[in-house]
């Protein structure tokens, strides 16, 4: 290949034009950049005045190294973690070529790493080679012991998804268990548990452990029901309160790891594509609300805005009244147009549930649903006082927003609305209004629904 003065002079060219490829171009060698920049590493890494190189085709380093020597750097790198440039630098062959064992041992197995000459013929060790039987027979034993310890590091990143260089006495007794139950039938047992440092008491233990009944059992199929009852939109803590209304004592901890095992995790969207703000239409009214979304009694402080929902049939709209006392929604209209008769008809709705004396602050953006004069002559004549966001401030209308987002997390986002008519989502949106305003758990009313919480305070 190269001898040691070529090898010199190389380095000294790199030296003095400090480029790999200005010295090969030169030069005209080494053929391969990868060569030159292993001569340049090896240097590095040996005290000053001690020669790297290392001759090819020699009895110190063979063109073709034992099977021995890279079944041993495969362990080193792959098995033991150890770094690939070190352990090249040390046995005097390329990290590709470390990475090239690597690969065929994967792909084929032993055999493709057994030299051509004297080591394989037909994927098994020649007979009359100078190899004698007991020899011969140490090396397959180091090679089966290799290929085990190999197998159970690619089933511990395989099976348990843990980093290349996981350290396998580390592992939890279940971890282990996994790992031999998957390679139980290409190795026998107790060699399995000796290289996992896995006593066999505990993986006995652990088998009949996996074969007890689920002590949870009846509380996952609670949980399932009231999870698909409830819009499939119920979190661990209104779960929680759900099981303890109907007596059932589970801790949060473990209803969340119930949830997670059974895959029932509520969607997550937020958007917003609908806007009713068309420009000063009327003179704007101050912000009286001021962002304080807490009352003290029903039918004080009200919120209102318009949402719309689109499906592959249409577009829906909703404008609900909220109160502020507990986050109910006091009425609703949902129609296929933002306009006028929409929310009037709410404001209508709202107002003849009012009791006699009841005159709440009723909150709105700045949309020119409520600018003009029908609401105006509704809000004066129920003596309705007005208040109005900011423009284009979302926080000052934040808890009706809230509500929104809620109501579309829970039974919008996340479905198919293939083949349902516009009729038909109306329907379900009221529906869902219904739920929420009777049925739906807020953990901020102690674990009841709007209407049982008046209720308790004799209020409703």
């Amino acid at each position: 290949m190269y001898s040691e003065d070529q090898y010199n002079k190389a380095l000294a060219e790199y030296d003095k034009m400090g480029s790999v490829t200005k010295t090969i171009a030169r030069l005209g060698y080494p053929v391969r950049r990868q060569t030159l920049y292993n001569w340049i590493a090896r240097r590095k890494h040996l005290p000053v005045g001690q020669s790297t190189f290392r001759g090819v085709n020699t009895p110190e380093h063979p063109r073709h190294p034992s099977l021995e020597l890279k079944l041993a750097a495969i362990h080193r790198c792959f098995e033991l973690g150890e770094d690939v440039q070190s352990v090249s630098d040390e046995i005097g062959y390329s990290t590709a070529s470390i990475y090239l064992w690597r690969k065929k041992y994967i792909q084929e197995g032993c055999t493709a790493l057994m030299n051509p000459s004297n080591e394989r013929k037909r994927g098994e060790l020649t007979a009359g080679t100078p190899v004698t039987s007991e020899e011969l027979s140490r090396l397959k034993a180091q090679v089966q012991d290799m290929q085990l310890e190999i197998d159970v590091l690619k089933e511990t990143i395989n099976v348990l998804k843990k980093d290349p260089g996981a350290d396998r006495t580390t592992l939890r007794n279940v971890e282990k268990a996994a790992v031999v139950d998957v390679l139980k039938n290409k190795y026998s047992l107790p060699k399995l548990l000796k290289v996992l440092y896995f006593a066999h008491s505990s993986y006995y233990y652990g088998k009949a452990a996996n074969r007890r009944s689920d002590k949870y059992a009846s509380q996952r199929k609670q949980i399932g029901a009231i999870y698909k009852d409830n819009h499939s939109c119920y979190g661990y803590r209104r779960i929680y309160l759900a099981l303890r209304k109907s007596g059932v004592r589970l801790s949060e901890k473990v209803i969340r790891r119930l949830m997670r095992q059974e895959q029932l995790q509520p969607a997550i969207k937020r958007t917003r594509a609908y806007s009713s703000y068309k420009g000063e239409i009327t003179p704007a009214v101050p912000n009286i609300m001021n962002r304080h979304f807490h009352a003290e009694q029903p039918n004080e402080r009200w919120l209102t805005d318009i949402t719309e929902f689109a499906i592959p049939t249409g577009k829906v709209y909703l404008s609900p009244m909220i109160d502020c006392f507990d986050g109910m929604p006091v009425c609703w209209r949902v129609g296929v147009s933002p306009n006028a008769e929409l929310v009037n008809g709410m404001l209508d709705d709202a107002v003849s549930a009012l009791r006699t004396g009841d005159h709440p602050i009723v909150h709105t953006d700045r949309g020119c649903h409520y600018r003009w004069p029908g609401w105006i002559d509704r809000m004066n004549k129920a003596g309705l006082t007005r208040s109005m966001s900011e423009k284009g401030c979302s926080p000052d209308n934040s808890a009706c927003e809230g509500f929104f987002g809620r109501m579309k997390n829970e039974m919008f986002y996340g479905l198919s609305w293939l083949g349902i008519s516009i009729d038909g989502f109306i329907q379900v949106i009221n529906d869902y209004m219904v739920w929420y305003r009777e049925k739906r758990i807020k953990e901020s009313l102690g674990g009841y629904s709007p209407l049982e919480y008046r209720q308790n305070l004799g209020l409703a």
